[in-house]
């Protein structure tokens, strides 16, 4: 996936949270074969040129090209699955994996699961008595500083998803032109309790513009976000205030 996964994992019996991470690893590996479009051998690169069937391939991609097509839907075409005509489900891929190992290791009863894949992280449970987790959220216009602090405290579940062009340049497609997104904004962070959502939701936001995104993002359910502009100013949803902290 082209990034570095990392994970912090507290509390539960070491045996079985240690047999599950390890799982959880090797899954992403395994993610990364299936998916990735830069390996000429992988499944979606097959089913691309037309050599494998939705049916030949592992049911994970069946389950990715279903909430890829509704995020699609739910964004009115500003996510896509496809990167100039072709067949490219990774812009939901990485949220969806590191969701998925997170929950792999909760499941092994983990009392506190934190899944970071590029800066996209996903939050189960607690780091400890009465510590919630917290997500420092870069600030895209001054290197080395936060623009703000994201605090799980009071949820059972949360994600924080950034997309921009700070760390990747212009990488972010719009889906009408096939050409790199032109937009106001320099940065969206997502706040929702899946990361699959918050980080295809930041995706297409940061592909509408400020204009358009803080007001669709104010329609959807569970999510706030943080909208920055190229010219330093500031957006950010009615309910992103009581996640800060």
């Amino acid at each position: 996936m082209g990034t570095v996964f990392s994970f912090d994992v507290r509390g539960g019996e070491p045996a079985a949270v240690g047999a599950a991470l390890q799982a959880a690893v090797a899954e992403l590996h395994r993610v990364d074969e299936v998916f990735s479009t830069y390996r000429d051998d992988s499944q979606v690169s097959r089913l691309a040129r037309g050599e494998l069937t939705l049916g030949e391939c592992d049911p994970e991609v069946a389950e990715v090209l279903e909430l890829a097509a509704e995020a699609e839907r739910v964004s009115d075409g500003w996510f896509s699955p496809r990167f100039r005509g072709r067949l490219d489900p990774t812009g939901i891929v990485k949220g969806w994996a590191a969701e998925r190992a997170a929950r792999r290791i909760a499941g092994a009863g983990a009392a506190g699961v934190s899944v970071n894949g590029g800066g996209d992280v996903q939050l189960l449970g607690v780091p400890g008595a009465d510590r919630p987790w917290r997500v420092g959220v870069s600030d895209p216009l001054r290197p080395g500083a936060l623009a703000a602090v994201v605090s799980a405290a009071g949820a059972a579940e949360l994600a924080v998803a950034t997309s921009g062009t700070v760390e990747r340049g212009e990488h972010i497609v719009d889906p009408r032109t096939g050409r790199s997104a032109v937009t106001d904004l320099v940065a969206v962070t997502v706040v929702a309790p899946r990361l699959t959502w918050a980080d295809c939701w930041a995706t297409a936001a940061f592909a509408m513009g400020s204009r358009g995104a803080l007001g669709w993002l104010e329609s959807l359910p569970d999510a706030e976000a943080l909208l920055v502009t190229a010219g330093d100013e500031v957006r950010c949803t009615g309910g992103l205030a009581a996640w800060l902290g």
